[in-house]
């Protein structure tokens, strides 16, 4: 078990790791982008294009801080620096998921999608025609 800070620490730089590879798919996006334009001799595209500063800065402190909250929610779960960072790593996804959940045992073992596993599947109510209020004979 890892204690509080170290959990959350590391769980900010699993964070920080998810994001850097999302600023690197950008700019390997603005990479291939200036290639295509240099083969048909245009105008070469502009980084602004493709990564905007003060939206993706806010985005990426906030994926830090939802990685070490992470770290902190879990750190009794949390076994090592590894699995300490794959949670921060995940924390958007993984906090969402633990926020629909009514119950921790709900959040431990719920299907794909929200549902409870031990209820079975509902099906839609089909699409009927509207039903006239007048009788017809």
């Amino acid at each position: 078990m890892m204690t509080w800070a170290e959990a959350m620490a590391s769980g900010a730089g699993g964070g920080l790791i998810a994001e850097a590879l999302v600023t690197f798919g950008r700019l390997r996006a603005w990479q291939q982008a200036r290639h295509v334009q240099r083969a048909v001799a245009g105008d070469l595209p502009a980084i602004g294009a493709f990564i905007d500063p003060p939206a993706d800065g806010l985005a990426a402190l906030f994926r830090v801080l939802l990685g070490g909250m992470a770290g902190w929610l879990l750190h009794t779960e949390v076994t090592g620096v590894y699995a300490a960072v794959a949670v921060g790593a995940s924390a958007p996804a993984l906090l969402a998921q633990l926020g629909r959940s009514t119950t921790a045992d709900g959040a431990l073992h719920s299907a794909p999608g929200g549902q409870d596993p031990n209820t079975p599947p509902t099906r839609p109510e089909p699409d009927l025609p509207p039903v006239s209020e007048e009788a017809t004979p």
